[in-house]
């Protein structure tokens, strides 16, 4: 058994979906293990990741607009917002979401199905650099 530890930074333009399967799987690739078990990990409470269709732009878009609505800016009652109205609804969209993914990985390879991305979903409205780590443990 052999493991790999590794960190991507990850830049977003504000809120929406950014896809990460292309830097994720690299790295796999990298690590040389071609079946085991792989860790993605935001280390963010206004970001989160999740796993989502790759094929249709629309599928992003409407997953923004959806939390856009169940968790909206400007509620008066929201005490924790230092850092702008945006604040506290990036902290609840992201306690919604996964802060952790695990994916098994089979011939070198993240094991997702054919139309799934690995995406980190921005939650703030300015950019970021998020940082994503990555850990797999598996056999050669």
């Amino acid at each position: 058994m052999i493991q790999g530890h590794g960190e991507l930074k990850i830049s977003t333009r504000g809120k929406g979906l950014y896809e990460i399967t292309r830097e994720v799987s690299r790295w796999v690739s990298a690590q040389k293990i071609l079946n085991g078990l792989l860790t993605v990990f935001i280390q963010h409470t206004s970001a989160s990741l999740i796993i989502q269709e790759n094929a249709d732009p629309d599928v992003r878009r409407d997953l923004t607009e959806f939390f856009e609505r169940l968790v909206p800016e400007n509620i008066s009652w929201f005490r924790h917002t230092t850092e702008g109205p945006d604040d506290m609804p990036s902290h609840i969209r992201a306690a919604l979401t996964s802060a952790q993914l695990s994916i098994p990985v089979r011939g070198g390879r993240p094991e997702l199905g054919t139309w799934q991305g690995l995406y980190v979903f921005e939650h703030r409205s300015e950019p970021q650099v998020r940082h994503v780590l990555t850990h797999i443990i598996g056999d050669s």
